[in-house]
């Protein structure tokens, strides 16, 4: 197993997201935050092969065990075999075979042991770095809206800002452009119907006169 690569990625997943997001150089904490997980994510990629290769050989280790304790036992058969037909040489071929077999059983039997320790603890640690990287990406979404809703308050206080000062203004020409529009009217109005209102006057005197 790879220790050294093994430790490296788990004190890279169980490093403090706050302290690193705390550093003065960091000017844009979800960038790096983003750049973060994908170092992570790739981190967590190998461990995966490290977990598939540690599968095929816990399963190599598994058929070796098998093949070498089926070959020991053969050879045990053989030399009863051998030894009640007198057959001294052939006997002591037969047990030699089967000690040298049984001794490479009893080890392959104790690596798949080993690489079943091992792959149980890899595959602990592994979904502990997945669970870890899942919080850092609703971190990272909780960051984005937080991020959002600051730049958002930001872009309304720099509008409010620069518009209140000329707003007051504003509606004061309006207001004054409405009146001024409304006196045209009202003057226009009274200029087209004075000459009728004349006549109805004059007819009025004329008819009071007779």
């Amino acid at each position: 197993m790879s220790t050294n690569i093994f430790t490296r990625i788990k004190e890279t997943v169980s490093a403090d997201l706050h302290t690193m997001l705390d550093k003065k150089e960091q000017k844009n904490p979800i960038a790096a935050l983003n750049q973060y997980l994908r170092q992570s994510e790739q981190e967590k990629e190998k461990v995966r092969k490290l977990i598939d290769r540690q599968y095929k050989l816990k399963e190599e280790f598994s058929r070796e065990y098998l093949k070498a304790r089926d070959l020991a036992d053969r050879r045990l058969k053989q030399a009863a075999i051998a030894n009640k037909a007198g057959e001294e040489t052939m006997h002591e071929f037969a047990l030699k075979e089967h000690e040298e077999y049984q001794v490479r059983a009893d080890r392959m039997k104790a690596s798949r042991e080993e690489a079943l320790e091992q792959l149980e603890t890899l595959e602990q640690n592994y979904e502990d770095m997945k669970h870890r990287l899942k919080d850092m990406h609703l971190r990272r979404m909780e960051l984005m809206g937080r991020e959002n809703i600051a730049k958002a308050n930001h872009q309304i206080n720099k509008v409010v800002e620069e518009t209140s000062d000329k707003s007051f203004s504003k509606f004061a020409e309006m207001e004054q452009y409405i009146e001024n529009l409304e006196y045209k009217v009202n003057s226009s109005y009274y200029k087209s119907t004075f000459d009728s209102k004349i006549a109805k006057l004059e007819k009025e005197l004329n008819e009071q006169a007779n």
